[in-house]
């Protein structure tokens, strides 16, 4: 059994990310981990050294976010007759970081779902904050980004674009997990690389060949594209095809970073992500 967590602020899009992740694993065991962090936003400094003082807004805003994914819960099991799927709350007094962290710990989670942008909703921003820290200090875990009016279409044809630069060897099990999620959308990956430098070295050369060796159970499609900046590449390639997913694997100086410009809250950034992205983490990425 899946064990998903969806953290969520209540905000339409939150709703949409936990929709798209039933949808997703419609047809698989899951159990899905409704987590909603808090703090007592509202209680001075001072208060905080007097607990007396503080009781009654904490346990009002406690009982807010017990209440509010309660009802959530209930919305999604009157919505949603899946017998695959299991519900659980997690009301955090916490950061949604700490949150997020404690909840991997206790839970065993193995795939974080979550929108690219929170409550504030801002046209400028392309990740909200709580995301961006989330990718940043995350390990071991994968992540879905899902952002603002994304929606799984069924009985239509899906691909799942996977940019790579061929540069470091593949691990089997950091492509489970994408190879899983095309199956469950039922689409063809398309290996997409942009070439820099001419041609692949030896090295990149081998590392494509096993990739390809490693996908050929799912018939993947390789694609180049050259004469393209890295930062529109993906995306012009995206936005021609009309793919329904990006998957890359966040490693330091990876393409995710190149990609994003060493920053994912800049307004006039060039990319700005329309379809759900994949973000498989390298084991050695350490959270601070």
């Amino acid at each position: 059994m899946k064990k998903i967590l969806v953290p969520t602020d209540f905000s339409i899009n939150a709703l949409n990310a936990l929709n798209y992740a039933l949808s997703l694993f419609e047809e698989d065991k899951c159990t899905f981990y409704l987590l909603n962090a808090f703090q007592q936003n509202e209680i001075s400094t001072h208060n905080l050294f007097h607990p007396d003082l503080g009781e009654t807004t904490y346990e009002r805003v406690k009982n807010g976010s017990e209440t509010s994914l309660k009802k959530l819960m209930d919305g999604i099991v009157m919505k949603n007759d899946n017998s695959n799927h299991h519900f659980e709350m997690i009301s955090s007094y916490n950061t949604l970081w700490e949150a997020v962290k404690q909840a991997l710990e206790n839970n065993d989670i193995s795939i974080i779902i979550i929108g690219t942008q929170g409550e504030t909703n801002a046209k400028n921003i392309l990740f909200g904050s709580n995301t961006v820290n989330i990718i940043d200090k995350i390990k071991n875990c994968q992540l879905l980004l899902v952002p603002p009016d994304s929606i799984l279409l069924k009985n239509t044809k899906k691909e799942l674009v996977y940019a790579t630069n061929f540069h470091t060897p593949f691990k089997h099990k950091e492509l489970e997990s994408m190879i899983t999620i095309a199956t469950n959308i039922k689409a063809i990956i398309r290996v997409l690389h942009i070439l820099e430098n001419g041609e692949l070295t030896a090295d990149q050369e081998n590392n494509k060949k096993d990739l390809r060796e490693y996908l050929k159970g799912v018939e993947p499609a390789f694609h180049t594209l050259t004469n393209e900046n890295l930062d529109t590449g993906v995306q012009s390639f995206i936005e021609r095809r009309g793919s329904d997913m990006l998957a890359l694997i966040h490693k330091k100086q990876s393409l995710l970073n190149k990609i994003f410009s060493g920053t994912m809250i800049d307004e006039d950034i060039r990319y700005k992500p329309q379809i759900p992205i994949f973000l498989m983490h390298d084991p050695i990425i350490q959270a601070p």
